[in-house]
């Protein structure tokens, strides 16, 4: 009976509205535009359409402009690794991966002109002889291995504003605790890049660190540094800081692949040497580039997006009221907030990367958690790998992609692929203590008869080399021992 009663209403109401519009058009019958109507109606539209694409506005990603909004952006690129499993470091391995991120130029973008690339650039290990070297050219004594970190910057190329941003550094590194021993320009060959890139291109600085007497190499001075660059950040808006460490140091900028060899002479010389080299040719598919976005970020490359880093960011932001650290002590406001919302998803994701094992976790520890493998309802996972996986995801949601990872701290060298898989990577292994890991084969010519594997990475699945152990560690054993501490 109800269903009766609303057809009946409905039936009325239409007919109402019918007959309502029959009379309009007998009372008044549209006329034909003309033409200087038409043109009105056009003028006003690409008016209001200019009006639209004019309009800019500042969001935390950056500015918009028209249908352009920075926190939509994603790249999808290309990256390399070449690793002394035995940690030896020569020349060869820079050379090496040179070559690879040179082979991956089908993966760089480029503007219209092909002169400017969207962004290559590479990780290495400090080289001791070399900066000791150096060093002592411009008159002062970095001390032996690891006891100096070096501040990769890019600094404004006005004099003024550039001392400035030198003494703030200065004052600041003092404060944390770590003594300027010295700053050094970083020889580069300008006359190669593209005009756009040359229109932006950074004054390039090399910063060189005192470590403290009280503080031990490795993780515990790099964390000094973390909370001293932090600060520097929130403190300063016209300078980027590529990477501050006393184990990396990352080459970047808007080069074509080839120009990352050429524009920085540090790489051509003989005496740097590594035993761990990552590198990355960015491909922003709908991005502007730039040369603080270029990859390698300070622990990561990136081959992929993060689809869910709105949520990923947010989170990380609601957490900070809650987070504490016994490492960070007294120095964690200092380093809040952990994400850099102007950052890109790359970034983002190596914000909270640094900030887990800045906070006392172990790097592989911090890598799986974020990028877990799908653990819910796999039948032959173990259980006890299960509740590692569910204990976890009550502190930390995954970051998905489709991304493919390549990570490093200067001593681990690690790969992992989203649980999504949808990023190929594929690494061999030499008879010569060699891993060459990229986004495809054949980006480094190898002789077949040195190869004793090839392989290639699985969702969710993590590779890891460890150069002070001189060891691969596979996904099944690294794993294991995470999920059997307490």
């Amino acid at each position: 009976n109800y269903l009766k009663i609303y057809q009946k209403v409905f039936l009325y109401k239409m007919n109402k509205m019918l007959y309502s519009r029959h009379k309009q058009r007998k009372k008044k019958p549209e006329r034909a535009r003309t033409a200087k109507t038409q043109n009105t109606s056009l003028a006003f539209f690409e008016k209001n359409r200019r009006t639209n694409m004019e309009q800019t506005s500042k969001t935390p990603w950056g500015t918009t402009e028209g249908l352009y909004d920075p926190s939509f952006e994603h790249d999808n690129c290309g990256i390399g690794a070449i690793v002394n499993i035995k940690g030896t470091k020569t020349h060869q391995t820079v050379e090496d991966a040179l070559k690879i991120v040179e082979n991956l130029e089908h993966r760089a973008g480029k503007d219209a002109e092909g002169k400017t690339g969207d962004g290559v650039g590479i990780l290495l290990q400090i080289s001791h002889p070399f900066f000791s070297g150096v060093c002592k050219e411009l008159g002062y004594d970095i001390g032996d291995e690891r006891d100096y970190g070096i501040g990769m910057f890019f600094l404004p190329q006005n004099e003024t504003d550039r001392r400035m941003s030198m003494k703030m550094f200065e004052i600041i590194a003092k404060k944390e605790g770590v003594t300027v021993l010295g700053w050094r320009m970083v020889p580069v060959t300008p006359g190669i890049l593209g005009s756009k890139a040359l229109d932006c291109m950074p004054c390039i600085m090399q910063c060189f660190v005192k470590r403290p007497e009280d503080v031990e190499r490795g993780l515990e001075f790099d964390r000094k540094l973390y909370v001293a660059r932090r600060v520097f950040e929130q403190s300063n808006d016209n300078t980027y800081v590529v990477s501050f460490s006393s184990r990396t140091i990352v080459y970047k900028g808007m080069f074509l692949v080839e120009q990352l060899r050429q524009f920085f002479m540090d790489l051509q010389d003989p005496d740097y040497e590594s035993a761990i080299a990552t590198v990355h040719s960015r491909f922003s598919t709908n991005t502007n580039p730039s040369w603080e976005r270029s990859h390698p970020n300070r622990f990561i490359v990136h081959n992929g997006e993060i689809n869910t880093i709105l949520g990923n960011s947010d989170k990380m932001s609601a957490r900070e009221e809650n987070m504490e650290s016994p490492k960070l002590k007294k120095e964690f406001q200092k380093v809040l907030p952990v994400i850099n919302a102007a950052g890109s998803d790359s970034a983002m994701l190596d914000n909270a990367l640094e900030f887990l094992v800045m906070s006392g976790m172990e790097l592989p520890l911090a890598v799986m958690i974020m990028i877990p493998e799908p653990w819910a309802n796999n039948s032959i996972m173990t259980q006890k790998k299960k509740d590692f996986y569910q204990y976890y995801a009550t502190m930390m949601e995954p970051w998905d992609g489709p991304a493919s990872i390549v990570f490093s701290d200067g001593d681990l060298v690690g790969a992992v692929l989203d649980r999504n898989g949808l990023r190929p990577s594929r690494y061999y292994v030499t008879d010569d203590d060699y891993l060459i890991l990229s986004s495809e084969v054949g980006v480094l010519e190898i002789d077949p008869t040195k190869i004793v594997k090839k392989d290639r990475l699985r969702p969710g699945k993590m590779l890891l080399v460890d150069t002070v152990a001189g060891k691969i560690i596979d996904d099944d054993e690294l794993k294991e021992r995470y999920a059997d501490k307490q």
